[in-house]
């Protein structure tokens, strides 16, 4: 089943205002593999706009292959040989008469088989009778930003618009796989906010059959997920795969890193810092500190189905190869509720400047670890300041049945009054659960999954 398109207007309004421009532009889309991005193209290029997706091929079968789809819109433009993407430009700019958009996806491939080519799109753009429109897109995050952002690269400073496509929220997978509440949390947990996840769960009749059929099974489309999202940006896969497992596991800590890969922590700051700014892992922080002011740095990985893959499929995966399917998720089935409760205490935070809690502007919230004024090690799993700076909200979220809140609230009030940082700010308590009858505690600022997985309209 095909899902609907979803989303991405924001992306759709920024990318169609520059190419229907009147001037000639370079617009460069880049973001991993499976967020959308060829949807999106072919959403927003008309009939008169010309779309070439390129493969691995070699130069003279992909100059052959663009040669042909801009024959569709230029007549006979096929019918020369072109031996080179300089001569290839030039005739398509000299036989257009007017304003013309060519989107080149998956750009890197062709890059692969022709590393000339930045430079020659760079002359194209800086000649002042260009009548081009560039869209250039891929997945590999790293050769995109490489083209497009690093000082040294030909195409350096030249485009005019960059849209970096990123996961979607929870609230449109709940939309798209038709879940609310509860079980919406669950299937975020697992699938993320990438669309083709989710369009690959929504064939299966429920999530037990979608994760067996889909990541379990050895066969499965998404049993070997990580690695192709690797490859698309890493030289060499060892080092960044051992990471990611070792952070999915609970080894947050650079110390704890270096000492179970036996390697100098200096060494890893590099590797580590590109797979934050590929968006697989973020620095956490305790609420109100910076990087200059503390060294209690946690590295954390942001997507629900790499945390997901790592401790279940990677752990797993000689049993997996003895189609053990069925073993390896009764003992996976104990273990996700504490993977859930994860994903739920994120969301609880992400969800904090769009709630306006008790009427107040929220900043983004974040997690509090530390000792507190009697020096006991202490933890609140959310905490964000009023953008007034005069009120500071407190949190805790838990996702287990039933919770007792009155428990909850004892100890969280208790943890405000040992927190080293409250100062004279005015405090706001609120509770993120799984389940709990709200009408018994009328006073009491309760969100349930419904709450704050709203899918969109």
């Amino acid at each position: 089943m095909r899902l609907p398109f979803l989303n991405r207007q924001k992306e759709m309004e920024r990318i169609e205002e520059s190419i229907r421009s009147e001037s000639a532009e370079l617009i460069v889309v880049y973001g991993r593999r499976r967020l959308g991005k060829t949807r999106l193209l072919r959403r927003v290029v008309n009939q008169n706009d010309i779309y070439f997706m390129a493969d691995r091929s070699e130069k003279a079968i992909q100059l052959n292959a663009m040669a042909v789809e801009i024959g569709r819109i230029v007549p006979s433009f096929d019918q020369v040989e072109y031996s080179t993407w300089q001569a290839l430009f030039s005739t398509l700019n000299s036989r257009v008469e007017k304003h013309l958009c060519l989107v080149l996806d998956e750009f890197p491939y062709l890059v692969q088989s022709a590393p000339e080519l930045p430079s020659v799109i760079q002359k194209v753009v800086d000649s002042p009778d260009n009548k081009i429109s560039l869209v250039l897109c891929g997945s590999s995050q790293r050769m995109m930003q490489g083209f497009v952002l690093d000082s040294s690269a030909p195409l350096y400073g030249r485009a005019t618009e960059v849209v970096k496509i990123r996961p979607m929220k929870a609230s449109w997978a709940s939309k798209a796989l038709g879940l609310r509440g509860i079980s919406a949390v669950e299937a975020y947990s697992v699938w993320g906010g990438v669309p083709r996840y989710w369009e690959l769960a929504s064939r299966f009749p429920d999530l037990e059959t979608a994760i067996k059929g889909l990541v379990f099974d050895p066969d499965g489309i998404l049993h070997n997920e990580p690695f192709g999202l690797l490859l698309d940006d890493m030289r060499g896969l060892a080092q960044s795969h051992s990471l990611l497992f070792l952070i999915a596991n609970g080894h947050h800590r650079l110390s704890k890193i270096s000492s179970r890969l036996g390697k100098n922590a200096s060494s890893l700051t590099r590797p580590l810092t590109n797979l934050i700014e590929l968006g697989y892992l973020k620095r956490e922080l305790p609420f109100g500190e910076s990087l200059k002011s503390t060294k209690r740095t946690l590295y954390m990985l942001i997507d629900p189905f790499l945390i997901f893959w790592y401790r279940f499929v990677q752990k797993n995966r000689s049993l997996l190869e003895q189609d053990l399917v069925d073993e390896v998720y009764a003992e996976f089935e104990k273990a996700f509720p504490q993977h859930v409760s994860g994903v739920w205490e994120e969301l609880a935070r992400n969800s904090v400047s769009a709630l306006r809690i008790a009427d107040i502007s929220w900043k983004p919230a974040q997690r509090w670890w530390g000792k507190g004024k009697d020096g006991r090690e202490m933890e609140i799993d959310v905490v964000a300041e009023s953008f007034d700076g005069c009120h500071l909200l407190l949190g805790e979220a838990k996702w287990e049945q039933n919770s007792d809140l009155n428990s909850i609230k004892i100890k969280l009030m208790q943890n405000a009054e040992n927190l080293p940082f409250v100062k004279d700010k005015k405090l706001t308590f609120a509770y993120w659960l799984k389940s709990i009858d709200k009408s018994s505690f009328p006073d009491s600022l309760i969100y349930l999954p419904n709450d704050i997985i709203v899918p969109p309209e």
